[in-house]
């Protein structure tokens, strides 16, 4: 082990335990282009950051994974000796990424889009999409996603509260006495 893999080792893992902002400042120093107003979880940014864009008001939630080169070539290593091949990623504006997805090589999501949890993302995706699944694919538009969230029985206005006032707003929509008991 060189001391530079330590070193690299050593600052990836304060970076998982460090806050947004700090994990932002830290990927614009390896090359990423990431936009204002970003929220971005404990994330794996791949071996070459510097293709990756990411766009404004874009929020990344833990476990997922970008990937800018295709490591299967490996299955063609004696033919194949010293090539490799890699892909840039671009995320739009106004973007949520759910937890635990794969942003594959060569992969392009328009703004206003929203990313499942679990998907698995290759190809290009359209402006206001949202797209799921393993591969995933456009499964309706925001707008039909926005009027799903207004018609949910579970929507609460409780953002702006505090953390208490919110667990308690929580637990009596939900029925749920101060135990967690049902009532």
């Amino acid at each position: 082990m060189t001391l530079r893999y330590i070193v690299q080792r050593l600052t990836l893992a304060f970076i998982a335990k460090a806050g947004s902002s700090t994990r932002i400042k830290y990927w614009r120093r390896q090359g990423m282009k990431i936009g204002s107003n970003c929220l971005i979880n404990n994330v794996n940014f791949s071996t070459e950051p510097y293709l990756i864009e990411i766009g404004n008001h874009v929020a990344i939630a833990a476990g997922t994974d970008f990937i800018t080169h295709d490591g299967a070539i490996w299955c063609f290593r004696q033919e194949m000796k010293n090539a490799d091949v890699f892909g840039k990623i671009r995320i739009g504006n106004n973007v949520f990424i759910g937890n635990n997805c794969t942003i594959l090589p060569n992969t392009f999501v328009g703004d206003n889009c929203i990313i499942g949890a679990g998907s698995t993302v290759r190809g290009q995706f359209p402006d206001n999409s949202v797209i799921v699944g393993n591969p995933a694919k456009v499964v309706l538009s925001m707008s039909m996603q926005k009027m799903m969230y207004l018609q949910n029985p579970n929507f609460l206005e409780i953002r702006n509260l505090k953390p208490k006032e919110k667990t308690k707003a929580i637990k009596k929509h939900f029925n749920i006495n101060g135990k967690g008991d049902q009532q």
